[in-house]
């Protein structure tokens, strides 16, 4: 019997930003698997696909790196594969090297890099659609005669975008060409850069007329941080202006679901799980997605614009004195997101000693599982009012709660950059890209993911935990001579009564101690535990039990709710969080450190707030 012939091998390899793994996904589809590299925590993306011929070829997705010359792990990964230095990982039979088209200024440079490698190299010039929209003419044919490798544009958010690049890498398969060109020099690389922008490249003189203005005001020292601070008030406005029409119908139509299934069975065990646990405790946190796309919107809005970098540029000043860098500031700013991609993004900082303080400071940032906390305690206890006649009182103070969680990172990273030896700064270069108006298919392609991703979390772990709640809040009954509600008397009860010994310093009353545990899992789960809980305490009225914004205004004090507030500013991250620094920094020790040093944060500033608004007459 013959065996069956390995497949080619082939790696994309690039500039992070450039498309490359949305190229990976058009390719590959659903026939990729993810691992780690063999002794190292960088992901590993694997998958196959077939050429235009129906040969079937093995494609790597290698991280993202701006030179050969490795300054960073992902960097290190990526040259060591290329040059056959990894152990397990064969070198590549040709590369497939993307640039972005309209970056090609700092993306040609590596391209200059990778030819010395020696291997047959494909030119995919990525996001092709976007440049012509912006008036920027690339001539492949004079790129591909210069360079001596084939050239072809790709667009990897469109169905057929890659049809190009697949006829290619059967022509270069079947017969392998190494590079004619490559500089030994690197002195010669700015200069052959240059060189073939002038032959290859023409870029619109209203495009650089228009940056160099926006710059001139965005980048001042001065009226840059206003700028940025004014942007990321109106986005905290706009969470709160704007959700508001979107919740209320969701809010209702949970309610209504509520009610229609409670009186359509019978009284018992399955009509308590469906009212008071499911549907209670998912409705009470479906109803923030309205605020987190919105959030989200914005995010990925100011991403697309080509703004973030310049923002990094802006705070890069204050972030070092602070002990990070301005390479900080994209992973942190994915944080707002969640902290585990945050975390991951920090591959790309150079500096260990910057990414580890990274690391470490990423939880605080205001993750999106927080705002359906937020947004019920706001929504319960804070008027919504108007502020000299233009501000939402609301929208105020969840700018206040994100603030002081940027500030806290600031001081906690400040706090560690003291106790460490190496006090030496590193200066931040980055490439700042044109502006451009953000494409809006691709702002509803990342917002549909971001929902479906909540709504999964939804279905899944939220879903898992709800049911998991009700059964310990359900079980076991009450004893014949009960002469409290039923609740007290389950296993959640219990162990809620226990931990008031722990939290009741800081105003936290047993149902509050029970929604800390499954928001272990995943910090959103709190709502839904709350609503949970309150449904089974036996209010009156289905309605009441499905509103839990007006069973915790009731039953709370401010004080309280101040507490809890703060508590998650600083709560110690989910389970998936921790395993990530572990994973991402090797060492039980930093992860059992950033867990104990967010606890302690926390109960010490929950404490702090619950003591003097209680002194002040919250209470």
């Amino acid at each position: 019997m013959n065996a069956v012939a390995a497949p080619q091998r082939l790696a994309l390899i690039g500039n992070p930003n450039c498309g490359k793994t949305a190229l990976f996904n058009l390719l590959t589809g659903s026939r990729q698997k993810v691992a780690n590299y063999a002794g190292v925590t960088v992901e590993r993306k694997e998958g196959r696909f077939e050429g235009a011929s129906g040969q079937t070829y093995a494609l790597l997705d290698l991280p993202g790196a701006y030179s050969l010359n490795a300054a960073s792990l992902d960097e290190a990964i990526t040259r060591d594969l290329c040059r056959g230095f990894l152990p397990g990982e064969p070198t590549p039979d040709a590369l497939v090297c993307v640039v972005d088209a309209t970056n090609l200024r700092l993306n040609l440079r590596f391209v200059l890099e990778v030819l010395r490698l020696g291997l047959p190299v494909i030119l995919a010039i990525n996001m092709a659609d976007a440049a012509r929209r912006r008036g920027i003419q690339i001539d492949t044919d004079v790129l591909q005669r210069e360079l001596g490798i084939p050239v072809v544009e790709t667009v990897a958010v469109k169905s057929n975008g890659a049809k190009a690049l697949l006829e290619q890498i059967d022509r270069v398969v079947a017969n392998p060409q190494p590079p004619r060109q490559v500089l030994a020099d690197d002195a010669d690389l700015h200069a052959e850069t240059r060189r073939l922008l002038s032959l290859a490249v023409t870029m619109p003189t209203r495009t650089a007329r228009v940056d160099d203005t926006l710059d001139r005001w965005l980048l001042h020292p001065v009226f840059g941080l206003v700028a940025l601070a004014v942007v990321m008030f109106l986005i905290f406005q706009a969470v709160y202006a704007w959700a508001t029409p979107l919740m209320d119908g969701i809010d209702a139509g949970t309610a209504w679901l509520g009610a229609w299934v409670g009186g359509a069975l019978p009284e018992g065990p399955l009509n308590s799980l469906l009212t008071d646990g499911i549907i209670a405790g998912l409705g009470g946190v479906i109803v923030f997605l309205p605020q987190i796309l919105i959030l989200f919107a914005f995010i990925l809005a100011l991403e697309e614009s080509g703004y973030l970098p310049r923002a990094a540029f802006l705070l890069d000043r204050m972030m070092s004195s602070a002990g990070l860098s301005g390479r900080s500031f994209i992973p942190l700013l994915s944080s707002f997101a969640c902290a585990i991609p945050g975390i991951m993004a920090t591959r790309s900082i150079q500096d260990p000693r910057d990414r580890l303080a990274t690391i470490l400071v990423a939880p605080l940032m205001t993750c999106s599982a927080r705002l359906p906390v937020y947004a019920l305690l706001i929504g319960a206890f804070i008027p919504q009012q108007q502020v000299w006649g233009i501000f939402n009182l609301q929208g105020l103070v969840l700018f206040g709660l994100y603030f002081a969680a940027i500030v806290s990172a600031l001081i906690v990273s400040w706090v560690m950059k003291r106790w460490r030896r190496d006090k030496s700064e590193h200066a931040l270069l980055l490439e700042l890209p044109s502006y451009r108006i953000p494409h809006l298919r691709d702002l509803a392609i990342g917002l549909s993911e971001r929902a479906m991703i909540f709504l999964k979390r939804v279905g899944g772990i939220i879903l898992a935990l709800t049911v998991l709640l009700w059964v310990l809040l359900s079980f076991p009954g009450a004893p014949a001579d009960a002469t409290l509600p039923a609740i007290d008397y389950s296993f959640a009860g219990r162990i809620g009564h226990a931990m008031t010994t722990v939290f009741a310093p800081l105003g936290f009353n047993w149902q509050i101690c029970i929604a800390l545990i499954p928001g272990l899992a995943a910090r959103e789960v709190a709502v839904s535990s709350l609503a949970t809980v309150y449904a089974l305490s036996g209010a009156e009225d289905d309605a009441a039990a499905q509103a839990l914004s007006p069973l915790i205004h009731d039953g709370w004090s401010l004080a309280t709710a101040l507490s809890l507030l703060v508590w998650y500013i600083y709560a110690p991250m989910c389970l998936s969080t921790l395993a990530t620094i572990k994973r991402e920094t090797n060492s039980w020790k930093r992860m059992a450190f950033s867990a104990g040093y967010l606890f302690a944060l926390a109960y010490l500033a929950s404490l702090v707030t619950y003591q003097v608004a209680v002194a002040l007459g919250a209470g």
